[in-house]
């Protein structure tokens, strides 16, 4: 088109002599400035055309240069302690998170149960059990900040037994050796789920029981953290945070027999910090396909709490964990083992109470797992899950008459399947079979998400 008014303007140009004849100097003048002004008006829209362009092309080359923020599944979670604690479960890919901007991302995962009791449907109930809204921000390539908050069963309020939490919120740097150093609230390496409990990264429709009463699940303290991940394939974990508040306890409840750990922890609310607690993990992926590991978290629970007689009581919790993902198969297995000491005085003041502090507590399990059928948007894998526990393995010594019966054994078969669509979403549907307690036999079936 410019070329075209270039050309008409020389033409006229030439054509002076004639037009003079038919036309004034002045109507020659108001032409030639008319085909000035498109010409100049065209020259406008392409310099903004030009600015357009190395915008969209400056916006790209940022979003490609920036480093990939980690999405949570998942997990879920988290995605620095993630990386310390276990490979991401095959279970099913996540879909890529939303772009905030270059250097945010938006992440969540969330979950839907029913459960119908074999012996008594009339306890069936259906529950949001979760949902989660993750954001990780990157300041610099080697400084990030991780948040996720999570709201529990649908509704909070004073009087719902919803919840609303702050499940990690922690800012991380990485150093030139690969060393990375944290400070905030963080989750706990422990086990296999504790850092991958997004409902994407395990199988079936709850998790096991091993990684929830044992070790508590989504287990995180406010304090400090260093890792690292070597050429070898060791990844080692360690740090000082807050822990556990024994003056909680309460044993007019049962809180303390489904999880000891469960009902004492303090997750960063106000927490009690005159006894601090250390921790240590190390995993090993120097085979493809397996992960070898175990963690160690110990620390006094008393907090200097006035009056309280358990003021020296110390925890230790500590788990051996592996998985080996050959082929088509999940093959995983966890042991968790936890002690609570001079827990004596204390259970005296509890006497005719029917939880008092157990000085250990313990689980396992193994699990296998088969991709039975896949294509390009659907995946079915089956699985099968026994699991062992006792949340009061074992008594301080009482005086006589005083003593208290251990809790029993109860061993968990769980058979059920876990069907993935697309990225990011998953179906599951399982039986329960309980060993001691058998009016818990139930059905489960579950949706989930983790992007």
């Amino acid at each position: 088109m410019k070329k075209n008014i270039l050309a008409q303007a020389i033409a006229i140009a030439l054509m002076a002599s004639p037009l003079a004849a038919s036309a004034s100097e002045a109507e020659l003048l108001k032409r030639l400035d008319k085909l000035a002004a498109e010409v100049e008006q065209l020259k406008a829209e392409l310099a903004a055309t030009r600015k357009k362009t190395d915008t969209v092309e400056k916006r790209q080359e940022a979003l490609a240069a920036a480093p990939a923020a980690p999405a949570m599944v998942a997990a879920a979670a988290a995605p620095a302690a993630a990386m310390s604690a276990a490979p991401a479960a095959p279970v099913a890919a996540a879909s890529p998170a939303t772009m905030l901007g270059p250097n945010t991302v938006l992440s969540s995962y969330g979950e839907v149960n029913y459960t119908r009791p074999r012996h008594d449907s009339s306890k069936s109930q259906a529950d949001v059990a979760r949902a989660v809204i993750g954001i990780t921000h990157r300041f610099d390539e080697k400084t990030k900040m991780v948040a996720e908050f999570e709201w529990e069963h649908a509704v909070t309020s004073a009087s719902d037994k919803g919840e609303t939490e702050v499940e990690q919120l922690y800012v991380e740097r990485e150093f030139n050796n690969g060393l990375r150093a944290k400070g905030g609230l963080f989750l706990i390496p422990a086990g296999l789920l504790n850092t991958n409990h997004e409902p994407t990264a395990y199988y079936g429709v709850y998790r096991n029981f091993v990684e929830t009463a044992i070790i508590p699940s989504t287990w995180r303290e406010a304090g400090l953290g260093l890792s690292q991940t070597l050429d070898n394939g060791l990844t080692w974990d360690t740090g000082l945070t807050t822990g556990f508040d024994l003056s909680k306890w309460d044993s007019t409840s049962t809180d303390g027999r489904t999880s000891p750990l469960g009902s004492i922890h303090q997750e960063g609310q106000m927490a009690k910090s005159h006894d601090l607690s250390v921790f240590g993990a190390l995993n090993w992926r120097g085979v493809p396909g397996l992960l070898l590991g175990g963690s160690v978290f110990t620390g006094k629970v008393g907090q200097k709490t006035p009056d309280f007689p358990a003021q020296d009581a110390r925890l230790t919790l500590w788990d051996l964990h592996a998985r080996y993902t050959p082929g088509k198969w999940d093959l995983s297995a966890v042991y968790a083992r936890g002690t609570i000491s001079n827990t004596e005085a204390l259970n005296q003041t509890f006497a005719g109470n029917p939880t008092p502090v157990p000085s250990s507590f313990y689980g396992w399990y193994t699990q296998a797992a088969y991709q039975l059928w896949k294509n390009s948007d659907y995946t079915l894998t089956p699985f099968l899950r026994y699991e062992r526990f006792n949340t009061a393995n074992g008594y301080a010594a009482m005086p006589a008459g005083l003593a208290v019966a251990t809790g029993p054994n109860e061993g968990v078969w769980t058979v059920g399947t876990n069907f993935n669509v697309g990225e990011g979403v998953v179906l599951k549907a399982d039986y329960q079979k309980f060993k001691v307690d058998t009016a818990r036999d139930r059905f489960n079936l579950g949706l989930g998400y983790a992007f």
